[in-house]
Formats: structure tokens, C-alpha cells, sequence
């Protein structure tokens, strides 16, 4: 590798030697996520990974792939690049969790401008910090160089996680019943959804993001560049204690979107808007963009990153369990014979 290089792929825009040091800043990042799976170290043309399947009859695997969004518009203006791959985790490693599927590894995908060595560190030491929250490893990724694509300070961020579960254990979200108990799972803020109107809401700028919010207890930038919450550790030993009926991860689409996609035909979810602990950044964002309470809900989070279904018995001891957990868990809802969806009164 130290002999690789070329002053004409250079002089296009392209500095292969970048990205050879980008890697070996990575490496100390990416050694915090290795479990005991892990095969191979980065560099290869694939990550191997062996999975424990000790005690899994019938392994599924359950993958799941995303990104950060314009929400890194923001981590552009604030020069702040440490927690934007949390973001691209979590939004993965959530989805798969739904399915009652454990993270086994991650793989991140990062198109830039230009290669700047430690900026690329930076991004990946978050990402390795997702995937330590997460309980996965980060086994590869790829760092793509891309002059006249993307503008030489920006860059784009995905990835993707794969877990695996038993078949017997994935979420069978059809016993789901009317009277069955919805419980919410605080989130962290806005999370990585929605951020095409939060922008616009805000004219978002240097001197706005800088600007500081007492309701928030910090400026705007902070408080939307709080990485997405994680969730992968608390319910899955939610799940190890109690029957969790479905989960569903509130991502872009809020509640009208993403709840429906964990109910059985016939089923709705009915929730009290005044039992909704909506967080401080979404008044100021309704308020400043006269965004109508139904676009609210039908947009962000609200407060709310992950809700579980599970029997009116066994409510008290999830949100218990949850809550020991380091979670804010509370019940928020109950299931309905309806057509609806959701009924949010």
C-alpha cells in the first residue's frame, strides 16, 4: 500500500494517500467495536464475521439500512462531525430491533468532497460509539472520494446493520389485541427525520444554530444535533422478561406513519395527546413554523422514539424494567377495535 499512488488521479481530485491515512486514524475507533465474532480487521475487500448461534434453533438474519439526512447540513454550519454517526447507527439498529433481532455488525458508507483525513476519524468515531451502544461491531465500510459531486467541506452518510434472531422469537406482531397497552420510550430530541422542514422553519444559519433557547436548556444547534437515542440494549432485555406483541421505531412519518406498521388489519392504536411528554424543541418548532398540530405528529417524534406493545398484565413491570434500564418509559396508549390506525384525541 505504501507504493500506491497516482499524481494524475490526484490532480482530478482524488488523493488515494488521504485515504489510506483516514484509515489508519480509524483504527483505533473502530477496535472499540470488535466482539467476539469479529474475523478480520479493515482493509479487506469484505468483513468476515462469525455470529454465535449457540442456542438459536432456527437463525434469521434481519438487516436494515439507512441514513443521516439533512440533519448533517447542520453538523456542516456547527463544524461538529463526532455524533452525526451515531445517528447513522441508530437509525438502522433501531429498525432491526423491532423484529426482536440482536445487531451483530455494521458496515457505514462515506461519499465526500474531499478526503480530509482527521474529519473522516471524526465521523467514524461516532459511528463507533453508535455501534458500541448498540452492542455491534463495525467490520468495513467505504470511504468514496467524489470531486464536483459533492461540495470539497460536505459529505453524505449511510450504512447498515445486520442482526440475527430466532425464528421462534421474532415479534409476532398479529397477537395483538384490542386492550393491549402501548408504552412510550423517550427520545433524545428530533433524532434524524424531519430535518428538511426543521431547516427551513429555522432559516437555519451559524448565528441561529449559536443562539441559546431557555426552554431548551442549550442553543438550537446543540439541541438538534443531539445524536438519535439508541434502543437496542433496553429492549432487548425488555423482550428476554416480558412479551413484547410489536415495537415501532418513530422515525420520519411520526405517529400516523410509523405506528400502523406494527398493527394486524383491524387494530388501531388510541393515544391521548395529553399523555404524549412531548419534548421542548417541538412547541418551538410548531410555534416559530406555524406547523399545524396534525403535521407535527405526522412529521416528527414528538418526544416519543420507540413505543412497545405489550399485555395489559405485563404494563407495569415493562415500563418497570424499562426504566431500570435507563430509559423515561411510560404507558401512552392502548389498542382499539378500528380502522383507523391511529386515533390520537
Amino acid at each position: 500500500m505504501n507504493n500506491s499512488f497516482s499524481e494524475s488521479y490526484k490532480k482530478a481530485g482524488v488523493d488515494v494517500t488521504a485515504g489510506y491515512e483516514a484509515v489508519r486514524l480509524m483504527k483505533e475507533h473502530i477496535a472499540r467495536t470488535n466482539t467476539p465474532g469479529v474475523l478480520s480487521g479493515i482493509g479487506g475487500f469484505g468483513g468476515l464475521f462469525e455470529p454465535d448461534l449457540t442456542g438459536i434453533e432456527k437463525p434469521v438474519f434481519v438487516s436494515g439500512t439507512d441514513g443521516v439526512g439533512t440533519k448533517l447540513k447542520l453538523a456542516f454550519l456547527m463544524d461538529k462531525h463526532d455524533t452525526v454517526g451515531i445517528d447513522c447507527v441508530a437509525m438502522c439498529v433501531n429498525d432491526i430491533i423491532c423484529c426482536g433481532a440482536k445487531p451483530q455488525f455494521f458496515l457505514d458508507y462515506i461519499a465526500v468532497g474531499r478526503n480530509y483525513p482527521e474529519k473522516i476519524a471524526t465521523i467514524v468515531s461516532g459511528i463507533a460509539e453508535g455501534c458500541v451502544q448498540a452492542g455491534c461491531a463495525l467490520v468495513g465500510g467505504e470511504t468514496a472520494e467524489m470531486p464536483g459531486f459533492y461540495p470539497v467541506d460536505e459529505y453524505d452518510l449511510a450504512g447498515f446493520a445486520v442482526g440475527v434472531v430466532d425464528k421462534k422469537n421474532i415479534v409476532d406482531t398479529s397477537s395483538q389485541k384490542a386492550g393491549d397497552v402501548l408504552i412510550a420510550l423517550q427520545s433524545s430530541g428530533v433524532h434524524s427525520n424531519g430535518f428538511s422542514l426543521v431547516r427551513k422553519v429555522f432559516s437555519i444559519n451559524e448565528k441561529n444554530l449559536a443562539e441559546h433557547f431557555d426552554e431548551l436548556g442549550m442553543t438550537l444547534g446543540e439541541s438538534l444535533l443531539t445524536p438519535t437515542k439508541i434502543y437496542v440494549k433496553p429492549v432487548l432485555q425488555l423482550m428476554e422478561q416480558v412479551r413484547v406483541k410489536s415495537v415501532s421505531h418513530i422515525t420520519g412519518g411520526g405517529f400516523y406513519e410509523n405506528i400502523p406498521r406494527s398493527l394486524p388489519q383491524g387494530i388501531s392504536a388510541h393515544i391521548a395527546k395529553k399523555d404524549v411528554q412531548v419534548l421542548p424543541i417541538f412547541p418551538l418548532l410548531a410555534r416559530t413554523g406555524h406547523i399545524p398540530e396534525r403535521d407535527m405528529y405526522n412529521t416528527f417524534n414528538m418526544g416519543v422514539g420507540m413505543i412497545v406493545c405489550v399485555a395489559p398484565e405485563d404494563a407495569d413491570r415493562a415500563v418497570e424494567i424499562l426504566n431500570a434500564a435507563g430509559e423515561k418509559a411510560y404507558v401512552l396508549g392502548e389498542l382499539v377495535a378500528s380502522e383507523e390506525g391511529v386515533i390520537l384525541d
